[in-house]
This record gives C-alpha cells, sequence and structure tokens, in this order.
C-alpha cells in the first residue's frame, strides 16, 4: 500500500517540478521574443547601428600668419593714338572753294571738343556768311533741300554735279570724306546743311546712330553730342535733324539745344514739319525753317512730279514753301527738270536760308 502510494505520487510531483522549472523559461523566452522586437523597431526607426563605432579625429592648427596672394596684374590701358594728337593749327585766314566761303577764323571757336561755329566779333554769324549770295528777283520763292548726303560717295557726286545750284544739301556727320563733298558742293554753289542725328519715334527698331541727340539724356550730354557734329566740318548755315521724330517732340529736351544753336549763329531746319519745335524756336527767338513737303515718300516718277505740282500750290497760296527729298536718283533726275521751266511759272529756287520762317 504504501509502495503504491508512493508511485501514485511520482507523477503529481514531476507534473509540480515540471511546473515549477518550465515557468521561468517561459518568461525568459516572452522577454528575448521583446526584445527582439523591440531591436528590430528600433532598427526601423533610427537605422541599422554601425558594426563599429566610427572614431572622429579633430585637428587643430596652430594661428600663423599667412602671406597675402598678390592680385593678378592688370595689363596697362592704352590711350589711341587719336585722343592725344593736338588739333590742327587754326586758320588766320579765311578759306574759300571757288568764290564760297567755307571757313573763317573769325566764326570758330576752338575748343576741347574741336572747332566749333560762332559769331564773330563783329556780328556775322555762320547764317549770314555762308548763305549764298543770290539774286531773287521777281517770283514766288520755293526751296528744296535734299538729305543724307555724305554717306554713299557716287549719290553725293551726282546730287553736287546734277542739281541746280541754288538747291540745299544736307550732309550727314557720319560721312568719312565729309570736307570733301562740303567743299566740292560749295564750289558748285550750293549752300550747305549739316544733319545732326536725333532719336525717331520707332527707337529701337529704328536709330539715328551712336551720337544720337536722346530725350532720355541730361541736357549736358545731349550738348556733347550736339557739339559733337558741329565740328565735323566747317562752312554750313545750319543744322537739319536726322531722323527725330521723337526728340523733336520733347520741348524740354529740344529747349537747349535750339538755344545752343542760336547762340551760335545758327538756324535749325525742320525736316520732319514738327509744329511743337516751331514752337520751341519761336520762344526762344531761334532761326527756324521747315520743310512743307515730302518730295519722294513715294519715289515714283509720277508721284514726285505729282508732289512738284503740290509744291507750286503751297508757294502760290503762302508766298513761299519748301520741299525736301533724298538721294534717290529719280528724285534728283526730276528736280533737275522741274527747275527747268520754274521762271517760266513765276517762280524762282532759292536756298533754304533765303526762307528762314523765325528770324531773331
Amino acid at each position: 500500500m504504501a509502495l503504491r502510494s508512493q508511485h501514485e505520487d511520482a507523477p503529481s510531483q514531476r507534473r509540480a517540478g515540471a511546473s515549477s522549472f518550465g515557468h521561468p523559461l517561459a518568461l525568459a523566452f516572452f522577454a528575448t521574443i521583446a526584445a527582439l522586437g523591440a531591436l528590430l523597431l528600433a532598427i526601423a526607426l533610427f537605422g541599422r547601428p554601425p558594426a563599429q563605432p566610427l572614431a572622429r579625429i579633430t585637428l587643430t592648427l596652430a594661428p600663423q600668419a599667412v602671406a597675402p596672394v598678390p592680385a593678378p596684374a592688370l595689363p596697362a590701358v592704352v590711350t589711341p593714338a587719336s585722343s592725344t594728337v593736338p588739333l590742327p593749327p587754326a586758320p588766320t585766314a579765311p578759306v574759300y572753294a571757288g568764290r564760297a566761303l567755307i571757313l573763317d577764323p573769325a566764326l570758330i571757336e576752338n575748343t576741347p571738343e574741336g572747332p566749333l561755329p560762332r559769331i564773330a566779333p563783329d556780328g556775322r554769324s555762320p547764317l549770314d556768311a555762308y548763305a549764298p549770295a543770290f539774286r531773287a528777283g521777281r517770283g514766288i520763292k520755293i526751296a528744296v533741300v535734299i538729305t543724307g548726303l555724305g554717306l554713299d560717295g557716287p549719290a553725293t557726286k551726282a546730287a553736287i554735279d546734277e542739281l541746280p545750284p541754288a538747291v540745299t544739301l544736307a550732309f550727314a556727320p557720319y560721312g568719312d570724306r565729309l570736307g570733301h563733298w562740303l567743299r566740292l558742293a560749295r564750289r558748285k554753289g550750293h549752300e550747305v546743311l549739316l544733319e545732326v542725328p536725333m532719336e525717331p519715334r520707332n527707337f529701337p527698331d529704328s536709330d539715328a546712330g551712336p551720337h544720337s541727340l536722346r530725350p532720355s539724356l541730361s541736357a549736358d550730354d545731349n550738348l556733347a553730342r550736339l557739339k559733337w557734329a558741329l565740328t565735323r566740318v566747317s562752312g554750313y548755315v545750319g543744322v537739319t535733324n536726322l531722323m527725330g521724330g521723337r526728340f523733336l517732340a520733347e520741348p524740354l529736351a529740344l529747349e537747349p539745344v535750339l538755344s545752343f544753336l542760336a547762340a551760335r549763329g545758327l538756324m535749325f531746319f525742320d525736316s520732319s514739319r514738327h509744329a511743337l519745335a516751331q514752337n520751341v524756336a519761336r520762344e526762344l527767338n531761334a532761326p527756324y525753317s521747315r520743310s512743307d513737303l515730302r518730295l519722294d515718300a513715294v519715289a515714283a516718277p509720277a508721284a514726285i512730279d505729282q508732289r512738284l505740282t503740290e509744291l507750286e500750290g503751297l508757294a502760290r497760296h503762302a508766298g513761299e514753301a519748301v520741299g525736301t527729298g533724298s538721294l534717290h536718283p529719280v528724285t534728283l533726275a526730276h528736280i533737275s527738270a522741274w527747275a527747268r521751266g520754274l521762271r517760266g511759272r513765276g517762280f524762282v529756287l532759292v536756298p533754304v536760308s533765303a526762307i528762314v520762317r523765325l528770324k531773331p
């Protein structure tokens, strides 16, 4: 009995031992699983830790004097020879082309910018001195101004040779033989105007060149550009605009220019027929004239002849008229033919200086 009882109790004891021993193992197992889960979560959140710690090395340099690096040498500035060449000696006596005066020392002021026209001490102005002497006689006065000379040699020579001497010729300041052409024109009896580049209405699509007078510039800058043009040559009675629709519409920009020209004894001929320029000239009491008609807006024979007829009509109505044209061969030919019959129709062809609308 006792033995059986012991044997019967053995399984219960084993179960009890197993129970007391298995409980800690289960806890360890679940703790390991939790630790692995935490590790996996940490890796997912913060990335895999490095297998070995990285060494961080910090270098500390002792302060020392550092020699400055010299800047690269700049090339020497070379002054163009033309800017250092002195101006030629001023003439001491009047210069003529044939019988036409083209330069009078009394009418020239030598300035750092070059020789500028001026009113002589005796009161003579370039407008008076360089205007051709002519006898209007009886007849209604008509003047014709041809613009754009000096840039195209053959066309310039054709205008000088073929047009009647009473036709006024306007030269652009950009020509490289300007003095030669002006002397030739004066020798042939032509009166001369100088074209001054001015900003056109459609600037920058069109541009009168690097020395253009512009409304956006200061008065001093525009006068500097004007002086550049005026010093190109001598022997002209005044200036006219090369382009200039926008500049002539700005009274604040135009007034200093017309005032300067008037003080130098020069007339201003407005080839664009801008009413504002006439108003400014009147306020300044400046010598002024303007075109009444563009003769070759359409450079075709019939169109030019029609415009010449219209010019005669304007002259009959107002007592005088001025037309302007370009260097088109067709323009030169038709003006020359038209001028031959003027006197028979009661007109006389005169230089534009004979039709100065505003006189000081």
